[in-house]
């Protein structure tokens, strides 16, 4: 379920907001960088755990954070592929950009900008990872279809999300906070099918994650959130261009 149109500005303002103070406090002198893996509380899963990359691929990082899932991809495709990361903080990308340097990762790069909008043309990536960020789109339709536009045909998405394993409260769907935190943007493991399907990916796969009452315990304790979400990983692959005659 997405906000009412209103509040996707506000949406969008909060998320800057609390990236751009998770990248200040992760780039702070004397401070321990912190990592977008599960239990981090920048992302709830390992994507390059299971999106099957291989040497010399294109890879798109939507939602890159501080850019530790592109460093790991770049080791996956090697010096044959690249890795592209987009964020929509600028505080977040000076940060991944000094974890690339860091690592002297020279086939990873960095883009400003929104996943319902991206800046690439189609098919420009063999896959497309994501660490907990489409729950966080206000318009999970579109961004989608961004990504599914941007896949060459038989491409593979592979992301680890949070989905809705019954309804959520009110109380939780009508709180920015919650979104910015990936709870309250979860939908139903079949309403993920459907949006899949819609944007154009043929083959659906949710499997929830190992780590995922632990995960949610840590991100907040007594809570009981997983009587109503669950971590997932979930991969899809874009329908295949038809056959030549």
């Amino acid at each position: 379920m997405k906000p009412e149109r209103g509040q996707t500005m506000e949406l969008r303002r909060t998320l800057r907001q609390t990236y751009a103070l998770a990248a200040a406090v992760a780039a702070a002198p004397g401070c321990r960088t912190a990592s977008c893996t599960a239990h981090s509380g920048l992302g709830c899963g390992s994507p390059t755990a299971f999106a099957g990359l291989l040497p010399d691929q294109r890879v798109l990082d939507l939602g890159c954070g501080a850019g530790f899932d592109c460093l790991a991809a770049a080791v996956e495709v090697g010096r044959g592929g690249f890795v592209v990361g987009l964020d929509l903080t600028p505080d977040m990308l000076r940060l991944a950009r000094r974890h690339a340097t860091d690592a002297g990762a020279t086939t990873v790069g960095f883009v400003e900008a929104e996943i319902e909008t991206l800046p690439f043309p189609e098919a420009s990536f063999d896959v497309v990872i994501s660490n907990c960020v489409f729950n966080l789109c206000a318009d999970k339709p579109r961004a989608l279809a961004e990504a599914a536009r941007v896949l060459q045909p038989g491409g593979r998405l592979a992301f680890s999300d949070i989905v809705a394993v019954r309804p959520l409260p009110a109380s939780v769907l009508s709180d920015l906070a919650l979104y910015t935190g990936c709870v309250a943007g979860a939908v139903t493991m079949q309403n993920v099918f459907a949006l899949l399907h819609d944007a154009g990916f043929a083959t659906v796969d949710i499997v929830i994650a190992e780590h995922s009452s632990a995960l949610l315990e840590a991100w907040a304790p007594g809570a009981d959130l997983e009587r109503y979400i669950a971590s997932a990983n979930i991969t899809a692959r874009k329908t295949a261009a038809p056959a030549a005659n």
